[in-house]
């Protein structure tokens, strides 16, 4: 039986992940610090769920606690290590920037320490579409330079793709760094958009647009996303030979074994169309509130999710209405609405 060690297990994506990987048989081994960033409940029924499942063993730790990590990757003995956990929240990096430091910097450093050590067969950690900051060259391709982040997130996840890029050329170690953009659906997290503002029409309170609606995102339902790092488990990348051609349009290193893949839908959708299908699935209209701009925000994102294709023969599918309608049915249900 495989053996996958997920941080950030009570999170919103690492939930998803590791219920896929239960299904298929995996042995699934999980840690997540149940910080209070949003509420603990949330996370803590993720957990309780996954728990039901005899090849899930939770643990309860932070990654800037070394000691605490070591020992749990020291019994897990995991063939592969899903690094998902960190200081989520564009917006948040504004208000705490030292839990962004703290949790993606350190608690990082100390999750590829422990991969090092125990020689796993692939490292795959989460980055993220704001990476790409102020570049405007749609769609994002993962061969771009992202010198410009606009947040302290950002430049975080950044550094973490190149602190991974030289564990990987040190060690040989596989390591495959993924960038989501914007990922939605059940069990989401309370901080996100579509979160906000389903409970915002459902309760007949503002919601807040930002830009005065003219943002676009590439939208990804989470089932889809966790569906592509399940089939890039099985892809690592292996340290091409010396003066070897890198195959075209892939982000694989010239020496390393390391490359980010992005996965998004591939497309863009404008915002107010987003919240218009919101409206639909509950019934009644929003009442908006248009702001500005907001401070390190963009106003589009959108992969080149190609590299993904070529590398698993997968393409994320769900359209943002059929994702919408899940969302909103698991939101009036947990919350009995």
């Amino acid at each position: 039986m495989r053996s996958v060690l997920i941080t950030g297990s009570a999170g919103f994506i690492g939930y998803h992940l590791a219920q896929l990987l239960l299904d298929e048989g995996f042995r699934v081994t999980g840690y997540d610090g149940l910080t209070d960033y949003y509420d603990v409940s949330l996370k803590q029924r993720r957990h309780d769920m996954l728990a039901e499942n005899a090849n899930f063993t939770p643990h309860v730790g932070m990654l800037e606690d070394f000691d605490a990590l070591k020992s749990v990757v020291d019994a897990a003995q995991p063939d592969v290590i899903v690094h998902l956990a960190a200081q989520a929240g564009v917006r948040y990096s504004l208000e705490n920037p030292r839990a962004y430091v703290d949790a993606n910097l350190t608690g990082t450093f100390n999750v590829m320490e422990c991969a090092r050590e125990h020689g796993v067969d692939h490292l795959m950690m989460a980055s993220t579409s704001s990476v790409y900051g102020a570049n405007t060259d749609m769609p994002f391709d993962e061969r771009q330079k992202c010198d410009t982040p606009l947040t302290l997130y950002a430049a975080t996840k950044k550094a973490n793709e190149a602190m991974a890029h030289s564990y990987a050329h040190l060690w040989n170690l596989p390591t495959t760094m993924f960038r989501f953009f914007t990922v939605y659906g059940p069990w989401g997290r309370p901080d996100m958009a579509l979160f906000k503002f389903t409970r915002g029409i459902l309760d007949g309170t503002p919601i807040e647009i930002y830009n005065r609606g003219e943002m676009y995102r590439d939208f990804t339902y989470v089932t889809d996303l966790v569906r592509a790092i399940r089939l890039l488990i099985d892809c690592p990348p292996v340290r091409p030979a010396s003066g070897a051609d890198i195959p075209a349009g892939d982000s694989l290193s010239s020496v390393a074994p390391w490359r980010v893949v992005n996965i998004g839908n591939n497309d863009k959708v404008r915002l107010m169309d987003f919240v218009e299908a919101i409206e639909a699935e509950c019934g009644r209209k929003a009442e908006v509130t248009f702001l500005p701009m907001q401070q390190g925000d963009v106003p589009a994102t959108w992969a080149d999710a190609s590299l993904l294709k070529t590398l698993t023969g997968y393409a994320p599918q769900t359209g943002f209405h059929e994702g919408i309608s899940a969302f909103v049915d698991w939101y009036r249900e947990y919350y009995e609405v």
